[in-house]
């Protein structure tokens, strides 16, 4: 039989897979395809699906097609565009078609009476143990011995297939469900609670690495700071510092060369309640894992009605001691240029007990951040996205309706007095930003990221192709951007309207240097330009 997986991406408050990134689904599917004895297996993403009609008629020739996708937290995206819900019914290419993933949480009852989706045989959260039991009976095999952390290292292999390998960030599974919030816009309630051993979990590293696998996350999970917590002792669980730094020990002894290790979700909760064990474990995390690391907070709202309503889980002030302790921690700059380990913070708009003072309140806990010197790697700010089965359904976007001039503005306001002059303090003028990876070109630009959590984006001046690997000089600032020219920057070979980047390098001046070249050394410049122009210039340019 013919297989193969179609991954249309998904993007999860405790999960991302929109590419450089690559979720644990695809690897945990292809597991159990290899399991069941598959032999004839392909993996393509939505991208390469949508760009390439030959390969649309490829798969309409084969038996079986699996479809993952859901981005039920919005963003902006530069390596991928998930799959929408109207593109469903475009690739239901082969003869029987599957569809999983948290995009079947945003199916209607309409959605699912249309001819379309007729299509699909449709698994809901939690799909595995369901869509193996089907896979077995397809493949005519017996589906006994169905074990997610198998799979996993049966699936490692997929990577390989990626269209970004060797550049793919595997995003890495420590738990999942969130095991004592109950947040009301969550989609965490329809996952079943399942934690990994670390032994599984250091397997799994083990089995990527081998596979060419360099860039992690631990990302899969609701709280960073309580995997191998006990959480039937307390709530909160409380941080297990000894084992954690075991752990991190045990990923470096077995994966020496890893590029990127970083994480993504922590609970400020947790901070609030354990200072001390959570400090160890986040040095912990500032020694072992790679610098440009983020902690992404969760505060929803700094306005207590909103966190009482939606019973969410953390207060402003718990907050702030977390942004207080991760900057003490992790603000040192490292050796890729940026600081080790900063926090970000999450804020959703449209919840129930909102008002008009709700946008001024969380203006204002921003602002005092910004005030105290505290620095901030993110500001994520996005109107709630509501499910069905989840408190919210109920309430519905009533909020967002009433409160969309306040949303607009509270948003302009972040992005113009708190997000520019955040930046400017996070990587300073003339900070060199090393290991850039370019993905776009426009123009003269190309725009380039570094391979991590939540990468900073820089416009470089240059053309570049894709993958090229650089370091820039940080030379201006954007809302949520910055811009850059490539350090060291080759005198005698660059173009003008490269040299014109430089601060204080107009177009006359870029004129004249290039009329004047080749220099023999970068203190030629004194003679052809000037004193003034060679001390603007000679920090960026090399011979």
């Amino acid at each position: 039989m013919k297989l193969a997986i179609l991954d249309g991406y998904v993007d999860e408050p405790s999960c991302l897979g929109v590419p450089p990134y690559i979720a644990p689904y695809p690897r945990y599917i292809w597991g159990m395809l290899k399991h069941l004895g598959a032999d004839t297996c392909r993996y393509v993403t939505i991208d390469a699906f949508r760009a390439d009609a030959e390969l649309q008629s490829k798969l309409s020739e084969f038996d079986l097609l699996i479809v993952i996708a859901g981005a039920v937290v919005p963003g902006k995206y530069l390596g991928g565009m998930p799959l929408a819900k109207t593109e469903l019914a475009r690739v239901a290419v082969a003869k029987q078609n599957i569809l999983v993933g948290p995009i079947t949480l945003e199916l209607t009852d309409r959605d699912r009476a249309a001819e379309a989706l007729q299509k699909f045989v449709i698994f809901e959260l939690p799909f595995e143990e369901r869509l193996y039991e089907l896979l077995g009976k397809i493949l005519h095999a017996p589906a006994i011995g169905y074990d997610l952390n198998r799979f996993a290292l049966l699936g490692a292999e997929v990577v390989k297939q990626h269209p970004d390998y060797p550049f793919v960030i595997c995003e890495m599974e420590t738990y999942r469900g969130c095991y004592w919030s109950n947040c009301s816009f969550c989609i965490e309630r329809f996952q079943q609670r399942w934690t990994r051993s670390p032994e599984n979990v250091l397997a799994e590293f083990e089995h990527l690495y081998a596979h060419g696998a360099r860039y992690f996350r631990l990302g899969r999970q609701t709280d960073f700071l309580t995997y191998m917590a006990d959480f039937n002792k307390e709530c909160p669980p409380k941080p297990e510092p000894e084992k954690m730094r075991g752990f991190h020990e045990a990923i470096w002894r077995m994966c020496p060369n890893i590029k990127t290790l970083h994480l993504d979700n922590i609970n400020p909760k947790t901070i609030a309640a354990y200072p001390e064990e959570s400090r160890e474990v986040l040095k912990t995390i500032v020694q072992f894992q790679t610098a440009g690391n983020v902690a992404v907070f969760g505060i929803e709202a700094a306005d207590e009605q909103v966190i009482k309503a939606n019973t969410l889980a953390t207060l402003p002030e718990e907050v702030l001691f977390a942004v207080e302790l991760v900057n003490e921690l992790g603000k040192e700059r490292g050796a890729n240029g940026m600081p080790k380990f900063l926090p970000g913070l999450n804020f959703v708009v449209g919840l129930k007990g909102e008002t008009k003072e709700t946008f001024d309140k969380n203006y204002e806990f921003l602002r005092g951040l910004l005030d105290r010197g505290l620095l901030l790697r993110r500001i994520n700010i996005r109107q709630v996205k509501i499910l069905p089965g989840t408190p919210m359904a109920e309430f519905g976007y009533k909020n967002l309706r009433r409160h969309k001039k306040q949303f607009k503005v509270f948003k302009r306001r972040v992005r113009e007095e708190i997000d520019r002059e955040m930046l400017r303090r996070v990587i300073p003028f003339g900070t060199v930003i090393k290991d850039l990876r370019c993905e776009v070109q426009k123009g003269k630009i190309a725009f380039a990221r570094q391979l991590g959590s939540y990468p900073i984006l820089v416009g470089v001046a240059g053309e570049y192709g894709r993958n090229r690997f650089l370091d820039a000089k940080v030379t201006d600032y954007g809302m949520r951007s910055i811009t850059g020219i490539e350090y060291p920057l080759e005198l005698n070979k660059a173009r003008m309207y490269q040299l014109e980047a430089i601060p204080g390098i107009g177009s006359r001046t870029a004129a004249k240097i290039v009329r004047y070249r080749p220099f023999e050394s970068v203190e030629g410049l004194k003679g052809a330009v000037g004193e003034e122009v060679y001390i603007k210039v000679k920090e960026f340019v090399f011979v």
